[in-house]
């Protein structure tokens, strides 16, 4: 592919002391993803700066290195070329990944002792893959408050104040709801610590989580007016538009979460049946619902002009290379981005899922059960439902007692 990209020069690359015998290879790998010629040209161009900066770093082959020896090497200059440079040795990381030609490098004891703690709660507790991320995230943060990769013996003598410290710092980062979750994950790390031998007994009683009353805060809901104007406001002459249209109208519609839109595969849409498959773990079983005609009108026009991998599956893909599935983030992104665009006057925080709230509440203003609503959005008690009740304010004022007239001849004078 080199010569295709510089039919005159392409030696100038594949001679180059470094990075001359994997080039190839990784043209072959980006076009493969779905980098354009254009863009996998320009990463190539600035391969002779990059081979001088491993040359500087005294590497004379990247296949054996460490990614922590690569990654020290990638120049860090504004100037437009070594950004491409810095550019081309992210891909030139991922590559090498990929193919297994990255020497591994001794896992720190940090590494190890989460290591064993992803398995406990993979084998032992059964939680799902996004929950031990979150688990092993805030471990990883609470040894590197400890410093325990200096100090092997520190967690032995950790004591309710370190405990306190740590608390105190996490807490300047998040908010009142978000500690009890800190605190929670923190009880069950340390739980884990004192069966493992390495920490004493009890230390997760000294924690006391934030009080945070059930239904203290109100859901963040957008107006269904609103919820329309953002839908009219997406630009659906670009694959872009009409993919994130697609994805919004689906949780204006059926009230999806983030994940479940961004799961969502081509098997899961029945056309003939006009039903949609939701799978749905956080509830144990998917659901099934009707597919209408201003959905599937939706999803035509995007499936379209989707690019990607023909023996892709997921419905929804990234439209920037590299090509693949879109992660839940994106579907933010978008929420956000179009917000913006449509002039909607957002809830602080809410994201994509105000979109839900504002189905919840168009329903239940259209006199549909809470059950019925209950069992759409996924919720396992009716209390989960219940909360949208508080936001009818105008139905919660015609429920109320009226007040007794005033009568004149009770009145105390002074």
């Amino acid at each position: 592919m080199l010569t295709s990209l510089f039919p005159h020069t392409h030696t100038r690359y594949s001679s180059l002391p470094v990075l001359g015998g994997v080039l190839e290879d990784l043209c072959v790998w980006l076009e493969a993803r779905g980098y354009p010629p254009s863009a996998i040209g320009r990463r190539m161009e600035a391969a002779p700066f990059l081979d001088e900066c491993l040359r500087q770093r005294q590497i004379q082959s990247v296949s054996g290195c460490t990614a922590a020896q690569l990654r020290a090497c990638l120049p860090r200059q504004k100037r437009w070329t070594p950004q491409i440079a810095y550019t081309l040795g992210r891909s030139l990381l991922k590559y090498l990944e990929e193919q297994g030609d990255l020497a591994s490098t001794p896992p720190t004891p940090s590494e190890r002792l989460i290591h064993a703690y992803r398995e406990h709660l993979e084998r032992v507790r059964g939680l799902a893959a996004s929950t031990i991320g979150q688990h092993a995230g805030l471990a990883g943060d609470f040894l590197h408050f400890l410093r325990y990769d200096d100090d092997m013996h520190r967690l032995p003598q950790v004591r309710g104040v370190d405990l306190e410290a740590f608390v105190a710092h996490a807490s300047a980062r998040v908010g009142r709801i978000t500690m009890q979750k800190v605190i929670a994950i923190l009880r069950s790390f340390l739980r884990f610590l004192a069966v493992s031998g390495e920490t004493p007994a009890g230390l997760d009683r000294h924690l006391d989580s934030p009080r945070h009353h059930r239904g203290e805060r109100l859901v963040r809901a957008l107006p269904w007016n609103d919820v329309l104007s953002l839908l009219h406001a997406i630009d659906r002459s670009m694959v872009k538009g009409c993919r994130d249209y697609a994805m919004l109208l689906l949780i204006a519609t059926y009230g999806l979460r983030v994940s479940e839109v961004a799961s969502l595969d081509l098997d899961d849409i029945q056309w003939r049946a006009r039903v949609v498959h939701v799978p749905r773990p956080k509830v144990g079983a998917p659901l099934a619902l009707p597919l209408t005609d201003e959905v599937a009108a939706a999803l035509v026009a995007y499936l379209r002009h989707r690019s990607g991998e023909a023996g892709e599956r997921r419905l929804f893909l990234r439209v920037r290379v590299p090509r693949g599935p879109v992660q839940p983030t994106a579907v933010c992104d978008a929420f956000d981005v179009w917000v913006a665009r449509a002039g909607v006057n957002a809830p602080g925080l809410g994201g994509p899922h105000c979109l839900r709230h504002a189905l919840a509440m168009h329903l239940l203003r259209q006199g549909t059960p809470l059950k019925t609503i209950g069992d759409l959005l996924g919720h396992r008690s009716v209390e989960s439902t219940g909360i949208y009740l508080r936001l009818q304010v105008e139905d919660l004022r015609d429920v109320a007692l009226p007040l007794p007239p005033r009568d004149s001849s009770s009145e105390v004078r002074p």
